[in-house]
């Protein structure tokens, strides 16, 4: 695949990640059956510590032994119960879509939580986040770049037939970027991590993954649309309810530079959604970028504003089903 070349198809339609209930194979069979253009590998956090995005991350650590403290994962000298738990609960969810996904061809979606992310959340054994310590840092973001590789080429064995994508969530990043997240005492706050740092540490971890399928999720108001494209990411998923005017430039800049644009147009959690609305937020944001109409279904994939855990199953199929017309009036709108 050449560099920047999508390996989805015009008018695709994705889901950020997380589902509620807790069965892999229901979650499997439902994900491959509802976005067949880009389906991902579902995450199930209603099944407790291990499944949630810190814990299914944690479990793809590479000799950095983990465990749940009393305040959050933390650094330890063996691995404890909690992250094998977390790697049963990753084999289950792989060995079901494994199964579900026989015979599939076409683009097929992971999602980690990013190196930033797991430092401001993962604990020293100190108590200290592992943000507060640049060499730490460095450690838990090789050990996730190493454990990344490991992870898709596993999934790549298991779906041969596959076009890897890697979403990497990195909800934290802002705070970092700012220097707010909170020390343990809640007294105060982490120093601010350099951009030309927080870039070249998520580079570092995006580059794991195949060329054009690269893709940062960051749910944000702030989210650093240029750095995220500056360390390496193909498409900048982004809550569409969050963008303001300041964000604009750097997301007509991305488009001309062939950059996708994923859009959270749909609540996470139960609301009244109609296709009318959704379609007519991308369309005005389209407008307001002044790209022609023929670029669109190329270039956006509309999605949730973020992970479902939370909401109903009904409303779960409802936000599908609306996401599919949302890809076909896309197609529509770009003839």
């Amino acid at each position: 695949m050449t560099a920047g070349a999508r390996p989805w198809p015009a008018g695709s339609v994705t889901g950020i990640g997380s589902l509620p209930g807790d069965d892999p194979v229901e979650a499997a069979r439902f994900v491959m059956g509802e976005l067949p253009d880009l389906p991902h590998l579902a995450e199930l956090p209603q099944r407790g510590p291990g499944a949630e995005m810190i814990g299914r991350s944690a479990a793809l650590l590479v000799d950095l032994p983990v465990e749940i403290a009393p305040t959050a994962w933390r650094i330890s000298a063996h691995d404890g119960r909690d992250v094998r738990r977390a790697r049963d609960y990753l084999a289950r969810d792989l060995d079901a879509l494994e199964a579900q996904a026989d015979g599939f061809t076409g683009a097929l979606k992971v999602q980690i939580a990013g190196p930033w992310t797991l430092a401001a959340s993962i604990e020293l054994p100190s108590g200290h986040r592992v943000l507060t310590d640049h060499g730490a840092v460095r450690d838990l973001a090789g050990s996730l770049a190493e454990g990344v590789r490991q992870h898709l080429a596993d999934l790549g064995r298991r779906v041969p037939g596959a076009r890897l994508v890697l979403q990497v969530d990195e909800p934290w990043l802002p705070a970092v970027l700012r220097g707010d997240v909170p020390t343990p005492s809640g007294y105060g706050t982490v120093r601010a991590v350099e951009p030309s740092q927080a870039q070249q540490t998520l580079r570092d971890v995006l580059l794991v993954a195949p060329s054009g399928g690269r893709v940062v999720h960051c749910c944000a108001s702030d989210a650093p649309l240029a750095l995220l494209r500056a360390a390496g990411a193909d498409a900048l998923a982004i809550d569409a309810g969050l963008l303001g005017s300041g964000d604009l430039d750097a997301l007509g800049e991305a488009i001309e530079a062939g950059t996708s644009l994923w859009l959270g147009v749909l609540p996470s959690t139960d609301s009244t959604i109609t296709l009318d609305a959704a379609r007519e937020q991308i369309k005005r944001l389209w407008s307001t970028l002044g790209f022609p109409l023929g670029q669109l279904a190329g270039s956006v994939v509309a999605t949730p504003a973020c992970g479902l855990a939370g909401a109903t199953p009904a409303y779960v199929r409802r936000v599908h089903a609306v996401l599919r017309d949302i890809g076909r009036s896309l197609i529509d709108d770009s003839a």
